[in-house]
């Protein structure tokens, strides 16, 4: 774990709610095969298109780092969840995953040169956000590349998710953080859900570039 302690925060509390329900998240959305095309399509292209190690923030049960580390990727998951983390280390033990916050990771400065972020910021307090972004430029190469899932409503606004609270986000009010954070956004996509999937949500989807440090 890295050296942010999880105890006794939001982050300690999204953790439990998650442990408690892991083995049912596994169940109906622990394997790619479950998961929709055009996602699949979306994160294969993400993934080929972007060079140096890739970090899976907030990996779950694995699924994706799995599907990251092909072609021979060099990938490392994370994740708050031991009962996750724990999974994922029987289904996939040739991968590394470790337990850390996303907002301190233990990567090094400009180490990582993609960072897939699927729906890994929807429990995360709005007000916590920007921090974590900044933990995220912190950790890319100058011009690596980052790929966020979320749920579309109205930014900021809760509402109530099947494990935990959780938050919606739009476009423009993530570009804005990105670019606060050191990024700039290169596509962005909104579209909605079919009946029968996990969740019938409109899910959004941006792929921000890391603004090379000025020298």
């Amino acid at each position: 774990m890295s050296g942010h302690d999880l105890r006794d925060s939001a982050e300690a509390r999204v953790a439990a709610a998650y442990d408690s329900r892991a083995a049912e998240y596994v169940e109906i959305g622990g394997r790619i095969e479950q998961m929709d095309d055009r996602d699949i399509e979306l994160i294969r292209r993400w993934r080929d298109e972007t060079p140096g190690m890739l970090l899976d923030a907030g990996c779950g049960p694995g699924h994706w780092t799995r599907f990251l580390s092909g072609s021979g990727r060099d990938v490392i998951g994370v994740d708050i969840s031991a009962e996750f983390l724990r999974t994922a280390g029987e289904n996939h033990p040739a991968l590394r995953f470790e337990q850390e916050s996303l907002a301190a990771l233990s990567a090094a400065d400009g180490s990582v040169g993609g960072i897939l972020a699927w729906y890994s910021l929807i429990h995360t307090d709005p007000a916590e956000a920007p921090a974590v972004l900044a933990e995220f430029a912190r950790v890319l190469v100058p011009g690596g590349s980052l790929l966020l899932g979320f749920f579309v409503g109205e930014p900021r606004e809760p509402f109530s998710h099947a494990v935990t609270t959780a938050y919606f986000w739009s476009a423009d009010a993530l570009d804005a953080l990105l670019a606060d954070a050191g990024f700039e956004v290169t596509f962005a996509e909104r579209r909605e859900r079919e009946p029968g999937e996990m969740s019938v949500r409109p899910h959004g989807a941006l792929i921000a570039r890391r603004v090379p440090w000025a020298g």
